[in-house]
């Protein structure tokens, strides 16, 4: 009898020991059908497009201020896409360097990919791109000691994608973040895409925004202004859970109207424009904490905060169209969406999307570790609990010592095809004619219209553009600065020398439209409506033997107007000593 006892106690310690250790199995991994990932990843981008669409005509117009509720845009059904927003499309060139070279790939080559994007940039991003294109490679390209921009929200509105393809795996998005990241961030605006990315990831399992929140807390150094900006709108949402307007003012007394939290700021300590990560990303914070799970609300309120007011609700509305899935998003954001169209400038059309961020998603499961199971014909994640290690605390006002070579190697370099051009090697001899317009004609509409320059051949009312002075610069010829007008066309007119025939390129740049005639023929058309960045059109050319006439017409709509050339060879070196006349 005692020895059946004993036996019967070894065995139901045995048996304590196997749930036990099947109880702790269990808690170590999660499950997730790859279909039902796939609704939420597909809702996560729906939710920053509804976000990013709905906020853009109020983005900037309302600094340290809240939007008044009779400014907020009523939605419309095109508004949801956004193919030409860089909310969304700069994240495609990361899914890309994923994509062809793996979740292994160095950052010098993911910042060889960024610095031959082609679309318009602005801020860190810009001054990101602009570095690697002069020489200077990553992390570099986005340290303060080269980006005045660094603490900028750059990083932060682009994050979205490393949480959509790393499901509830937060070292991933750490990881994805110090590698493209670095291209344009440093400090608080690196943190601030961390914990974007960081509250994606979680969203796929959770549904309490607190607990999200919390989860993309963890991703960034706790003693950071930005984790401190973080806590403190969770902190005065419990003081103030039913007044959202309340927290915003407090917001902005100390994220904005105070200079310590303001000692990176880009436009240094100006209330009247604030595109800090910290700031904003308190706004994305109040949106889904006071939004209480509606997608609606959780826009509205982020944007209706103010300042970047199209980015800070596009990553609002993503997270939590992520957590809620595609099956429970309004039906204003599932309908009318154009698969057909390319993002500006990127690889992919909407489905091309969301297959890619499937595939990668596959791949980093399986690279932390998990796996994918089938079960009567469903797949599913199998994914490893990861427990995120924060990087260590930088500040921009304090940045590291760099003691080493921070340039790409001439090899590097080679694979650059966009550079950075010195001022000497734009086109500056020119003359002008107009301002051109018509009555009731918006400036889109005028690429085509034809006015004396292009079709009278013994038209002379023409004058020497001053390229050098009064603010026109050769790498960008303002002409709002020297005509100031709207919705009007102005021409340019130059003759090079060749000194034989010869193929070269032009690189061109333009805001907005430009058309382009040598020697009497249509070279280059393109009715863009953007900012002025060189390089935007390569186009080549044939020039003959002897002087060849460059006639360039660049349309205006409103806000910015200007244009720039480079001739270069075939392989993008700048012709020298060229022989201009008018």
């Amino acid at each position: 009898m005692e020895r059946l006892r004993k036996i019967t106690s070894i065995f139901l310690i045995l048996v304590g020991f196997t749930c036990l250790f099947s109880c702790s199995s269990q808690k170590q991994y999660r499950r997730i059908s790859i279909d039902e990932y796939r609704s939420k990843m597909k809702a996560g981008w729906l939710g920053q497009m509804a976000g990013v669409g709905w906020g853009a005509p109020t983005e900037f117009d309302y600094n340290g201020m809240i939007i008044p509720a009779k400014d907020v845009p009523v939605w419309k059904p095109e508004m949801i896409n956004q193919h030409y927003q860089d909310d969304i499309y700069v994240e495609m060139t990361f899914l890309k360097t994923l994509e062809e070279y793996g979740f292994d790939v160095s950052i010098r080559q993911a910042g060889i990919d960024f610095a031959n994007s082609r679309y318009m940039l602005w801020h860190a991003n810009k001054n990101g791109r602009q570095n690697l294109r002069s020489g200077i490679a990553p992390p570099y390209s986005g340290y303060p000691n080269y980006n005045r921009h660094a603490d900028d929200i750059d990083y932060q509105i682009e994050a979205d994608y490393s949480g959509l393809i790393s499901p509830a795996l937060p070292q991933t998005v750490i990881e994805l973040g110090e590698k493209f990241g670095r291209l344009m961030n440093y400090g608080d605006g690196l943190y601030g895409g961390m914990f974007v990315g960081g509250m994606y990831a979680s969203a796929f399992f959770e549904t309490d925004i607190h607990k999200i929140i919390e989860d993309g807390l963890n991703c960034i150094p706790a003693e950071s202004q930005y984790a401190e900006a973080i806590r403190d709108v969770i902190r005065w949402h419990k003081e103030n859970p039913k007044d959202w307007k309340k927290t915003w003012h407090l917001i902005e007394n100390k994220y904005n109207l105070n200079p310590n939290y303001r000692r990176y700021s880009c436009s240094g300590t100006d209330p009247s424009f604030n595109i800090d990560a910290k700031i904003n990303g308190a706004y994305i914070v109040t949106g889904l904490l006071y939004g209480n799970g509606d997608i609606d609300s959780t826009i509205i309120i982020s944007m209706r905060c103010g300042q970047d007011s199209d980015c800070n609700p596009s990553n609002a509305g993503g997270i939590l169209a992520t957590s809620l899935g595609l099956e429970n998003l309004p039906d204003k954001f599932k309908t009318g969406i154009d698969d057909t169209t390319k993002f500006s400038y990127t690889a992919y059309n909407f489905p091309a999307l969301i297959n890619v961020c499937e595939k990668l998603s596959r791949e980093a499961v399986i690279r932390s570790g998990g796996k994918i199971e089938k079960k009567s014909g469903t797949e599913y994640y199998v994914i490893p609990k990861q427990v995120p290690t924060p990087i260590p605390l930088e500040q921009c006002w304090m940045p590291v010592e760099i003691s080493e070579d921070v340039h790409f190697t001439e090899q590097e370099m080679a694979g650059i095809l966009y550079r950075t051009r010195k001022p000497e090697e734009f086109v500056d001899v020119w003359q002008v004619s107009g301002p051109f317009s018509k009555k009731g004609v918006k400036g889109i509409d005028l690429i085509d219209m034809q006015f004396s320059p292009e079709n009278n051949d013994k038209f002379s009312d023409w004058k020497k553009l001053p390229v050098g002075e009064s603010g026109l610069r050769p790498e960008e010829i303002d002409f709002d600065k020297y005509f100031g007008e709207e919705n009007c066309a102005v021409y340019l007119r130059t003759n090079v020398w060749s000194d034989e025939n010869q193929k070269v390129i032009f690189e061109l740049g333009s805001d907005d439209g430009i058309k382009v005639w040598v020697n009497g023929h249509l070279v280059h058309r393109n009715n863009a409506e953007r900012a002025h960045e060189p390089g935007q059109d390569f186009v080549n050319v044939q020039f003959e033997k002897g002087w060849n006439n460059i006639l360039m017409k660049i349309t205006q709509g409103v806000g910015g107007w200007a244009c720039s050339l480079v001739i270069t060879d075939l392989d993008h070196n700048a012709l020298k000593d060229l022989k201009y006349k008018l």
